[in-house]
């Protein structure tokens, strides 16, 4: 979950959700900056942070019992294994992404135990299979890798409340033409980004989210009910081009 503290309680939109608000923001990329097998990397962008590990006591929470983001949670090999069990599916330029994405997130771990190891040995060559069969360099999925990087990136700007205050530009990555993009928040509320990276000159995006005003819960089975009966409600923001 992306967890974000307001006057009413809680902000918590699934991880699932920000998937779905990437693959949004790269349905829009201009088609210089798409990628070959466009709609698999798409569904791959959406999936990617699918395959949640199930909450078994008091997963979802902090030790103060509040809602846990993601970023207070480690990483499991567990999702990441039923992820890449799923995505193999699909097709190989899928895997191939999602395997990536893997590896992003997970060889700074290297080394900690064999298990690890063996996790990040078998993606790796499961990227080469991918590369050698759709019959790609490694610098096409790299590139089509930096599509996935930076739809994420931008998504989680954006879930997480963090675009600056007073117009100010803030990073997203370096794009799929290795370019450097900035977005920032306009005294209208619109956004807009510097290269500027969509088709349309303007485009409106959104997410889900729930508002949960109890603070603090005794279990994950608590916490599930209330997100369970909490209405679902939609953030929008609107890009326009400077």
């Amino acid at each position: 979950m992306i967890v974000n503290p307001i006057p009413e309680g809680w902000e918590v939109i699934y991880q699932q959700a920000h998937g779905m608000l990437a693959a949004q923001l790269a349905y829009y990329l201009q088609p210089e900056l798409q990628c070959g097998h466009w709609v698999e990397t798409l569904v791959a962008i959406a999936n990617h942070d699918n395959r949640q590990r199930t909450w078994r006591g008091k997963d979802g929470l902090t030790p103060a019992g509040a809602p846990a983001d993601f970023t207070l949670q480690p990483n499991t090999l567990e999702q990441a294994r039923a992820l890449m069990d799923a995505v193999r599916f699909q097709s190989r330029w899928a895997a191939m992404l999602t395997s990536m994405h893997m590896s992003y997130l997970y060889e700074s771990r290297r080394g900690e135990s064999k298990e690890t190891n063996a996790f990040l040995d078998a993606q790796q060559e499961l990227q080469k299979n991918c590369r050698q069969s759709l019959r790609i360099s490694h610098k096409q999925a790299a590139r089509a890798y930096a599509i996935m990087q930076w739809s994420d990136r931008l998504s989680l700007i954006l879930c997480r409340n963090e675009l600056p205050a007073d117009a100010r530009e803030l990073e997203i990555t370096t794009g799929p033409d290795a370019q450097v993009y900035f977005v920032k928040q306009l005294e209208n509320e619109q956004i807009t980004i510097t290269p500027w990276p969509f088709t349309p000159k303007q485009l409106e995006v959104q997410v889900e989210y729930r508002v949960l005003e109890q603070l603090q819960f005794k279990d994950d089975a608590e916490l599930a009910q209330a997100l369970q009966q909490a209405e679902v409600r939609y953030k929008t923001w609107r890009f326009s081009k400077a």
